[in-house]
């Protein structure tokens, strides 16, 4: 079997929902990682590349008719390189990352990008069809998150709504939680530590200049405990869950470069790190933020390692309450050091389709600064299902 290596990762920022990246079209945001990758990497002949694989978790507008393939084509990319658009919600990315490896192993690829884009400010409402001839009732819904057009029997059988409260994860320790996500973000953030693995992205201005993004806008570093004890539950009025101790709704893009042992001789590339394995794991849709858990638990089976060898953990934060009840589970301390060390998507932000491929850079970059060995990437998706992906740094 080969080897599936990654050279290179990159993201733009994540912006908040209506923020800095919202004036920017989901389709030129999803070239931007890709257009950065090609201009620093120039000894690369990307005549060469065998496929393009992008996530996407909406494809309601502007991510429509292959956002991957379009992105390709935005970036300056031959025509001839083909390219492609996966969805499983939010773990679309990496599972973009895990179907470029898998090609790059069995031998079908030696060149592949991988990475993922949501833009959920620019997310469309839609209108369904008349379900009969002169009807006068239209029926919009929001695909900016959730579910929509829900079948009756997938609702009769399943329920539609995820359960983050059951739980039974105190609101204290989903704040402290959420907290400590805020303060590790900002951290890493005033060392610069982030900076490696973002690109600027230039925001028009009317006036015809351009601002320069840099920064992910959804952290908040000034977060207390007190402010957010103060915010209103979501879900329900004695619920626990707040906007402050849930993920962001964001916009953001993210690419990866992997390539085979010949590929990295023939286009003069270094590896960082290798794809050692990924799976995906399936839980009932309304406790779907334990998915984690049995992702998790299979593609350490699969790889032949421990959950101890795992030198930094990634776990997207969909909810605190989430989020604990997987370390909980898994048997990893609430504050344990190695898990979203840079902080996780309650401080830097959730754009769905390109959540799994930040998961991952970030990883990788913190391999190369700790000279870790593994690290776990892993996370809950919509609709019951859990992915789960190891690195090894070389």
């Amino acid at each position: 079997m080969e080897t599936a290596y990654i050279c290179d990762a990159i993201r733009t920022p994540f912006g908040r929902y209506g923020g800095r990246l919202a004036s920017i079209r989901t389709d030129d945001l999803a070239a931007i990682p890709i257009r950065t990758l090609v201009g620093r990497n120039a000894g690369v002949d990307w005549n060469a590349v065998d496929d393009v694989v992008y996530g996407c978790a909406n494809q309601a507008g502007e991510d429509n008719r292959n956002v991957g393939r379009m992105a390709l084509l935005l970036a300056g990319l031959p025509k001839e390189v083909p390219g492609a658009t996966v969805n499983r919600l939010c773990g679309s990315s990496m599972d973009a990352v895990a179907t470029a490896a898998r090609a790059i192993k069995c031998g079908e690829a030696d060149l592949v990008i991988a990475g993922g884009v949501e833009s959920m400010s620019r997310a469309p409402f839609v209108i369904g069809k008349s379900d009969r001839a002169y009807s006068r009732s239209m029926r919009m819904e929001d695909t900016t998150l959730g579910w929509r057009f829900v079948n009756p029997c997938m609702k009769a059988k399943y329920g539609v709504d995820s359960m983050p409260e059951e739980f039974h994860i105190s609101r204290t320790d989903q704040d402290l939680f959420a907290l400590r996500s805020q303060q590790r973000a900002a951290e890493a953030i005033r060392s610069g530590r982030m900076k490696q693995e973002i690109v600027a992205v230039p925001i028009p201005q009317k006036n015809g200049d351009s601002l320069l993004f840099s920064e992910d806008e959804h952290p908040r570093p000034d977060t207390t405990l007190e402010a957010l004890s103060k915010l209103r539950p979501l879900l329900k009025p004695d619920g626990t869950i707040t906007a402050g101790n849930a993920s962001g709704v964001n916009d953001g893009a993210g690419a990866l470069l992997l390539a085979s042992e010949a590929a990295l001789k023939r286009h003069g590339l270094t590896p960082r790190a290798r794809v050692v394995a990924a799976a995906a794991a399936g839980v009932a849709p309304r406790v779907m933020g334990m998915g984690p858990t049995p992702a998790t638990r299979k593609v350490l089976a699969q790889a032949g390692l421990s959950l101890g060898q795992m030198d930094v953990v990634e776990l997207n934060e969909a909810f605190a309450s989430q989020a604990l009840a997987v370390l909980r589970e898994l048997g990893i301390p609430d504050d344990a050091t190695h898990v979203n060390p840079n902080g996780g998507a309650i401080a830097l932000g959730h754009p769905l389709g390109a959540s799994g491929a930040r998961l991952v850079t970030t990883a990788l970059y913190q391999l190369m600064r700790t000279n870790g060995r593994y690290a776990l990437c892993t996370m809950c998706i919509g609709v019951g299902q859990g992915i789960a992906l190891i690195l090894e740094r070389v």
